[in-house]
């Protein structure tokens, strides 16, 4: 479901109400306070949610010399990671407005992961102090613009309240710049597919008139090597959305293997566009939203027509297809479904679920269901590495409370599928204190977004249109248990007679599942090959030998 190279992860801590007589007459948690100040080289005021990491240093140090290859080297940031959920304590208040010269007092047990900084087990700790000044670190994590501290070594608990400054702002990167670590040859690669690649900013006319302000849909066109402008060749197109996490700026590497593969014939010659689904929301997943906005009209009606009137594109159902990873996965499942007349099939991988009675395992429909404990009592796991629990549902729903209200994975859903509350905000799938689902917001997801619901009792309108276009890749490790709702929509396709295709990868995760052998892309270059001969069925082309 989360797809992206780093995301924090918190559990909500409680605070402590303390009256002056049990005050006198038993110990209690004193709370921990860190003063914040912006350094010298900021001017202005600024505002976001501030965020202070924590890190027992000998745990700090390890991570260190681990990412150095086994040498020694310096703690250079403090972070969080999903797939040690407590290593990292996490502490989080918002900021309106921060002059520079004013001094943030911050409460780290007010909200806090694993829990309030008064129960650290005493000892040297690592800490660093982010201001995620756009409330995107649910889904970017640090990003451009976000302010930093320098990372301190400090001893808990102390007598004296620690300061931190915030030094720098983080730097706008170059998507299109390699690590000095690259080699020769990725840099001509990627050079040579930036020159074949040209920027998507269109103004839809729908999502402006939604939002009361202009909104861009973003993405990149790459176009195959030959490609001609002014010739009369047209060329099948690929709609390729990312997964949680991506963006216009974090495409560019598929992008430039997708057209190394191309030069190398090892892919057919096609036009690929990959398509930029994040918002501050989290991911729209071009689905047609009270909340977000209709993003599936805004592709299927305004954007596509207009790629088409630019590009050299094949503008049959034939020629364009849909390919997707994780929320992307749900995305093209979605516009396949939803928009059965436009594409020629989608080949979705790991995608979201599909299907509520298995969302990440939890059957959403079941009585008393709830998101954080099965009816014994056990917690739901959400993240896996093969038979080994590394992450909860509950844990990944209080990380996204600490770092904020927008962006998370799990809040994603709810501005995808939840219908509007009265506050505006899109009301709740579960209760985040209890995890308790509601029936009424359930029942409003299953009648717009679950696919397998509508799929079982729309099909006789489907089926001309949709028949044999579904292609479905998954491991059966799964890291986010994804596996269980694609059997259940196989289930349902195969009740209905439907033609269909799915692949259940033995022993594959999420974040392994395209690699064949050595090749990393083996699946997508499979995938790609399978797209073409429906849109080029008497092409003497073939696919390489293996």
């Amino acid at each position: 479901m989360r797809y992206r190279r780093h995301v924090v992860a918190v559990l909500l801590a409680f605070g402590w109400l303390i009256g002056a007589a049990q005050a006198r007459t038993e110990a209690v948690p004193t709370h921990r306070f860190f003063h914040l100040q912006l350094g010298a080289a900021f001017t202005r005021p600024t505002a976001g949610r501030l965020l202070l990491f924590a890190m027992d240093a000998k745990t700090a140090e390890a991570e260190a010399r681990a990412e150095s290859g086994g040498k020694s080297s310096a703690v250079d940031d403090v972070d969080a990671n999903p797939f040690r959920a407590t290593q990292t304590s996490v502490a989080a208040r918002e900021v309106s407005r921060w002059v520079p010269g004013q001094t943030i007092d911050l409460d780290a047990d007010q909200r806090a992961f694993p829990a309030g900084y008064s129960q650290l087990p005493p000892g040297d700790y690592y800490v660093q102090a982010v201001l995620d000044v756009d409330h995107s670190y649910n889904y970017l994590g640090r990003s451009a613009g976000d302010l930093v501290s320098a990372v301190e070594k400090i001893h808990l608990p102390t007598a004296s309240i620690p300061t931190l400054t915030l030094v720098k702002a983080l730097p706008v990167e170059d998507p299109w710049e390699l690590p000095a670590t690259a080699s020769a040859g990725e840099r001509v690669a990627l050079a040579t597919a930036h020159r074949h690649a040209t920027l998507i900013d269109f103004t839809s006319p729908s999502l402006s008139a939604f939002w009361g302000r202009p909104i861009a849909m973003k993405g990149w066109v790459l176009t195959p090597p030959g490609y001609d402008a002014k010739a009369a060749r047209r060329y099948p197109v690929v709609y390729y959305t990312q997964g949680f996490g991506g963006n216009n700026d974090r495409v560019t590497e598929p992008l430039s293997e997708v057209y190394s593969a191309m030069a190398k014939r090892q892919m057919p010659p096609m036009i690929w566009v990959f398509l930029d689904e994040s918002s501050p929301t989290g991911t729209h997943e071009f689905a047609d939203s009270v909340n977000n906005g209709p993003w599936g009209h805004a592709l299927t009606a305004e954007l596509i027509p207009q790629l088409e009137s630019q590009y050299r594109m094949d503008g049959r159902p034939d020629g364009r297809f849909l390919n997707g990873h994780s929320s992307g996965g749900w995305a093209t499942l979605w516009l396949q479904t939803r928009y059965p007349k436009i594409f020629g099939g989608t080949w979705s991988t790991s995608p979201d679920p599909s299907d509520f009675h298995d969302f990440t395992s939890i059957d959403l429909y079941a009585p008393q269901a709830n998101v954080y404990h099965r009816p014994d009592g056990s917690p739901w796991p959400l993240v896996r590495d093969h038979a080994k629990v590394l992450g909860t549902f509950e844990q990944f729903a209080r990380l996204e409370r600490v770092l904020g209200s927008y962006g998370g994975q799990l809040s994603s859903f709810d501005w995808v599928f939840s219908p509007r509350g009265k506050d505006g905000r899109p009301e709740s799938m579960f209760n985040r204190d209890t995890g308790a689902v509601d029936p009424a917001v359930v029942a409003y997801w299953r009648d717009h977004y679950d696919i397998a619901w509508r799929l079982q009792h729309d099909w006789p309108q489907l089926k001309p249109d949709l028949d044999g276009k579904i292609h479905l890749y998954v491991g059966t490790a799964d890291t986010f248990y994804l596996d269980g709702a694609a059997h259940r929509l196989q289930a349902v396709l195969d009740g209905l007679h439907a033609k269909s295709s799915f692949h259940f990868l033995p022993g594959r995760t999420h974040f392994d599942l395209y690699t064949i052998g050595n090749d990393r892309q083996g699946l997508l270059k499979q995938i790609s090959w399978q797209m073409y001969a429906i849109a080029r069925p008497h092409s003497t082309l073939r696919a390489p030998a293996p």
